[in-house]
């Protein structure tokens, strides 16, 4: 007769041995599988947790109750409870996602996720859905990297979606009774197959522990086919300059650009199909402004300092683009430039004088005129292409790009055109310098070095300069171009930035 003392024994070995089976000796990370996860294989605490997670299944309505700790999913390192399945290839993931328990910490997340691995400062992109609403697409780029962002303007909504396409990451959203759309903007990230995707929950309280719930699950993973059948989808956001957390205003198909701020900072100006738009920074639609016969506008436009009029390039007349100024609630056009091409890109401080690039016998290169009209001023004359032209905002300097180094670099000379230096010395084209009204920032478009002119739908960085020295920031990376920040962009108050980003999308077919 086996004795009590070598039946417990007995037990606790093979306890053991079955605990065994079910972990995975990463750090702060214990795996186990479940006896049924529905469409997922294994759960997991990943990262520094207080309380060990949960996951429940119920089959009959195919609904997960997934529960968490952990005191973050940012910055450089992750703490949250995670169910996934390894997959390879283009992946959707999609959920109805809502929190059964009301109140709670604002900031608590519920996710889909799909990550490089089970490490707390894996490379990984998720939805997710914030307790008080907020709803982002948040990525670390890299292992050990620090998270970013880029918010949807819809607040709680009812259903997400996270897509892999290739390198490119997207998240879809739906308020109750709508269909999921595109919430705006991307990222990339070089995920090597296989990679886990599932969902995730994270109190962001290290002492709590707080449940969500998802239902109505699709997931899909194929091969990755690319297709030239594709549709170009923009986004017009704005960033913060202290966190570089990026939100989506406005999302669309087609090609929109080049915003403008507005002095009231509550609305943004951008171009369209040939037309001038305005819209809100919180979102919204967006509405025509007026401006005459002028309806084959550039992405080459901007606000006078005194916010009274609207410095547009048209090329309806003639073909070839000219300038011209409308009231900034809409007008008639009035032509201040008397050849073209001429594309404008700053106003004098005292709104007196306007900048440009023009052609003029086969050359590219800066000008000035009179905003009441006159004869136009050539500034610079080396050879190659200069353009790109804005004021310092105390009016001592004009910004300008210049290929004459070899390298596309950002240039400064005086408003008469003397003392002309050059301004960045790297391994960038960097495009279109935008000085904040503080003046303390320069804002450029930087594309990679064996990248010819400024051409759309390609990998580009928004990188601050520092006026007075030092090391450039990188304000975002990003899929863009020509249209992204042409014109001037900065807020009123220099802490915010608008651009566009862009994005080819697969056209789907049926077989």
């Amino acid at each position: 007769m086996i004795s009590f003392r070598l039946f417990m024994m007995t037990f606790r070995r093979a306890s053991a041995r079955r605990a065994c089976l079910g972990a995975c000796f990463i750090p702060g990370l214990l795996v186990g599988q479940a006896a049924s996860l529905g469409e997922f294989e294994q759960e997991a605490d990943v990262g520094q947790v207080q309380k060990p997670g949960t996951t429940r299944y119920d089959p009959a309505t195919r609904t997960y109750l997934v529960g968490g700790s952990g005191e973050n999913m940012w910055a450089r390192t992750d703490g949250f409870h995670f169910v996934w399945k390894r997959l390879s290839g283009d992946i959707s993931l999609a959920a109805d996602v809502e929190f059964p328990s009301p109140g709670g910490q604002a900031h608590r997340k519920a996710c889909l996720l799909i990550r490089q691995g089970l490490e707390p400062d894996a490379a990984y992109a998720d939805a997710a859905m914030h307790g008080d609403g907020l709803t982002s697409l948040q990525f670390r780029e890299v292992q050990g990297d620090v998270t970013h962002e880029v918010q949807s303007s819809v607040s709680g909504p009812r259903r997400l979606r996270l897509e892999r396409y290739g390198d490119v990451i997207t998240m879809s959203v739906a308020r109750a009774g709508e269909e999921l759309h595109p919430s705006g903007g991307s990222c990339t990230i070089k995920f090597k197959d296989p990679v886990y995707v599932g969902l995730g929950v994270c109190a962001h309280d290290k002492n709590a522990f707080e449940e969500a719930r998802f239902s109505n699950i699709t997931l899909e993973a194929r091969e990755h086919r690319a297709t030239t059948n594709v549709v170009l989808e923009s986004t017009l956001e704005q960033v913060a300059i202290a966190s570089k957390d990026r939100r989506a205003v406005y999302h669309t198909r087609g090609n929109l650009e080049a915003p403008n701020w507005m002095p009231d900072g509550k609305h943004l100006l951008f171009n369209q199909r040939g037309r001038i738009y305005r819209v809100a920074v919180e979102g919204g639609k967006p509405e025509e402004l007026d401006t005459g016969f002028a309806t084959r506008c550039n992405n080459d436009h901007g606000i006078s300092p005194d916010g009274a009029q609207l410095a547009i390039s048209d090329q309806s007349q003639g073909g070839k683009s000219l300038i011209y100024l409308v009231p900034i609630g809409g007008g008639a056009p009035r032509r201040v430039t008397a050849l073209g091409p001429s594309y404008w890109h700053g106003w004098s401080p005292d709104g007196k004088t306007l900048a440009y690039c023009a052609e003029r016998n086969g050359e590219f290169d800066i000008y000035t005129i009179p905003a009441a009209g006159g004869d136009e001023r050539r500034l610079t004359t080396a050879a190659g292409l200069d353009d790109g032209s804005e004021y310092s905002p105390d009016g001592q300097f004009i910004y300008f790009n210049s290929d004459r180094s070899g390298l596309m670099q950002i240039w400064r000379m005086r408003p008469d055109g003397s003392a002309q230096e050059q301004f960045t010395h790297d391994d960038y084209n960097n495009w279109f310098p935008h000085p904040s009204p503080d003046g303390k920032w320069i804002v450029v478009l930087s594309y990679a070095r064996e990248v010819q002119g400024h051409p759309a739908n390609q990998e580009v960085w928004l990188r601050l300069l520092p006026v007075g020295g030092g090391a450039p920031q990188v304000l975002a990376r990003l899929f863009g171009g020509q249209g992204t920040i042409n014109v001037p962009s900065w807020s009123p108050d220099s802490r915010r930035l608008a651009f566009v980003s862009y994005r080819l999308a697969p056209v789907e077919t049926a077989p």
